[in-house]
């Protein structure tokens, strides 16, 4: 068993960067042996670009780079969630409509999501979205990815 496969695995961007896919499992990405699927970041918004009702593509960078990003706004049109109860799938929609309201160009924002590859380039397809108040979340996020690094994931 996996123990960080459905984890969000804190990592900064340059540990991002490095992961490689699985040949056989189209959701899986390694980083050092060890099978991810979800990623957690922190990092200023320095990138937006908003495609109303169907996504909000943006970059995170935390200082040792990069972080693409997308958010998924088009949930009450998506067949993905049609088998879905109504109620929860506006509640997802409502959630995801907030998140990218707080999604502005310059503020520090805690991301978490699924890891993917699209067009051959790693991605976070956000869940959700924090915008943190105090700077020193983003130091506090380097200090606990290394901490995690060198004692749980490698």
């Amino acid at each position: 068993m996996d123990a960080l496969y459905n984890t969000h695995v804190k990592l900064l961007a340059f540990d991002f960067l490095k992961l490689t896919p699985s040949p056989t499992e189209p959701s899986s990405f390694f980083r050092r042996g060890k099978r991810l699927s979800r990623a957690e970041t922190v990092g200023i918004v320095v990138t937006r670009d908003l495609k109303p009702g169907k996504f909000v593509k943006f970059t995170i960078d935390d200082g040792s780079g990069c972080i693409s990003c997308v958010l998924w706004l088009n949930q009450l049109n998506s067949s993905y969630f049609s088998r879905r109860n109504p109620s929860d799938v506006r509640l997802i929609a409502q959630a995801a409509t907030d998140f990218a309201s707080d999604l502005q160009l310059g503020v520090l924002a805690r991301v978490r999501g699924r890891i993917t590859d699209y067009r051959g380039a790693l991605q976070i397809s956000v869940s959700d979205v924090v915008v943190e108040r105090d700077p020193n979340m983003q130091i506090l996020h380097w200090l606990d990815c290394m901490r995690l690094a060198r004692q749980c994931y490698d």
